[in-house]
């Protein structure tokens, strides 16, 4: 799905962001000061969108300020549809805008790390040989959840995959590295910014899958000279409306094609494994570890399933934004007892971090009314989503005979959001996902019998779906849910009234 519009162009009298009006910006909007044409290139990135603009290219313009100018983007896109990006990156000189918006202030920054851009489809060649540059030392990624080449199931490359196809963001990768061995280059880290569980295991398997078909030499080579690290990276980044652009132009006189809205917030945990030249990490607020998992596990089912947590619930209930579903006091109860009760109850400890603190700093993220991020977008992609982030903390807490009956709705909301009616009885238009068509089918099929979903094998394996306690509080939970409504379920689930703080929060 595209958010990307230049409808509003023929109102606006704003200069277009580029190079030659950087001058005239630099006090209003802290655009660079520094020489970007002075700039290496020294890490290519596939699949420029508004998280990897508003995380890892600004950690690398705030490295670029310090005068760091080994380190900026090159930026790719490996899908049709980032023709757009291109589009409007490429008449800014890989300039755009970060709008920094908190409870009470937003603000903006022009960012400068990103200095060119590669639309690799439907020929690839120049992304290929990025890859393989002597002066490229890092590959990162943002493909989303959805984007590697791995059964869920089993946790294998699978060759049947779509990104497994000649045109995917692996194969493109394993033919530079192809290059890149052949010419005499020097190691590489390959460095996935996407938020799933060991998402640097998850690269390093789709790699070496690919390669599979090029020879044993080149996974040879690759196994001694690339690295993949595992990293936890968390920033809020709703998608971007014409309004946003309008309040740019209206309000610092310029105009960005494709400015990129954020949180205050952000976070990144890397695990130190740097195969080619490292990034001078002690100068960001990044956490250097020998081991991401607990921030991972921290990450994913707490941020990453109360967001799902709220966004079906939200859409059954015909919220639109994330803010007004918080507003709201059943949907916060849910996302608030979910967290605490069995999420938070499935984690091992987070070295150096409380995690009550953080779930009351989700609570307070969730609830800024400026972000305006959408509750469709949080429905996205459901079956890439809810396998990582749900589905882990519903079998630790079987392992560990804990409760699991508000994870049990959470899959029973998103059961029923896919048949497309809100508890109103209201269209929903469902968002969109790779696996929709089977997903619709199943929770059609459930209608009959609540088993039935659970044979969606793409999302529930076999183990999962036969056990029985978990069957079981599927099976009361959707019941609840079709009975007696969503706001009924909540509160019987919770056993609470939908007060406006839930368990265990302060109201100030």
């Amino acid at each position: 799905m595209l958010f990307y519009s230049r409808a509003m162009d023929l109102n606006s009298s704003a200069p277009r962001l580029s190079n030659a009006v950087l001058g005239n910006l630099r006090d209003a909007l802290g655009a660079p000061s520094y020489d970007r044409s002075s700039l290496t290139p020294s890490i290519v990135h596939i699949g420029v969108g508004g998280f990897h603009r508003a995380h890892l290219a600004t950690y690398v313009d705030e490295l670029c300020r310090a005068g760091n100018t080994d380190w900026a983007i090159l930026g790719s896109g490996v899908m049709p549809g980032d023709a757009a990006m291109s589009d409007a990156l490429l008449p800014q000189d890989g300039l755009f805008t970060v709008v920094e918006r908190g409870a009470t202030l937003s603000t903006a920054t022009i960012i400068g790390s990103m200095v060119g851009y590669i639309h690799a489809h439907p020929d690839h060649a120049g992304l290929v040989d990025a890859i393989a540059a002597p002066t490229t030392q890092i590959v990162s990624l943002t493909v989303t959840e959805g984007g590697y080449p791995i059964d869920d199931a089993t946790g294998a490359f699978d060759a049947s995959s779509p990104n497994a196809s000649p045109t995917s963001a692996f194969a493109i990768i394993a033919a530079g590295l192809a290059n890149r061995k052949s010419n005499g280059g020097g190691p590489l880290t390959i460095m996935s910014c996407d938020n799933i569980m060991s998402n640097g295991e998850a690269t390093r398997l789709s790699t070496l899958g690919l390669i599979e078909t090029i020879g044993a030499d080149l996974a040879d080579w690759v196994t001694e000279n690339v690295s993949f690290p595992n990293s936890m990276v968390d920033r809020i980044t709703p998608a971007t409306a014409d309004g946003d652009r309008a309040w740019l132009a209206e309000n610092y006189g310029v105009d960005d094609a494709w400015p990129v809205v954020c949180e205050p917030f952000r976070q990144w945990v890397i695990e130190d494994s740097f195969a080619g030249a490292r990034l001078p990490l002690e100068e960001l607020d990044v956490i250097v570890t020998t081991d991401v998992t607990p921030y991972e596990h921290m990450k994913l089912q707490l941020l990453n399933a109360g967001h799902s947590c709220l966004a079906y619930a939200a859409a059954l209930l015909d919220i639109e934004f994330v803010h007004d579903a918080m507003a709201d006091p059943d949907v916060r109860l849910f996302v608030r007892s979910f967290l605490d009760a069995e999420a938070k109850t499935s984690l091992a400890p987070v070295p150096g971090l409380d995690v009550d603190d953080y779930i009351n700093t989700l609570i307070d993220r969730f609830s800024n009314p400026q972000i305006r991020d959408q509750v469709a977008r949080l429905c996205q992609d459901g079956s890439g989503k809810l396998p990582k982030f749900l589905l882990p903390t519903m079998r630790t807490q079987l392992a560990q005979d804990g409760p699991l009956e508000l994870g049990a709705l959470l899959l029973a909301t998103w059961c029923q959001y896919l048949l497309g009616v809100s508890d109103a009885k209201n269209a929903i238009e469902v968002a969109p996902d790779p696996l929709l068509d089977r997903g619709v089918a199943a929770a059609t099929a459930s209608l009959e019998d609540s088993k039935a979903f659970l044979e969606f094998s793409q999302v529930f394996d076999e183990e999962l779906a036969g056990n029985a306690r978990f069957a079981a509080a599927f099976d009361s939970a959707l019941e609840n849910l079709r009975n007696l409504g969503v706001r009924s379920a909540i509160r019987n689930a919770t056993g609470g009234s939908g007060v406006a703080a839930g368990a265990g929060e302060s109201e100030d």
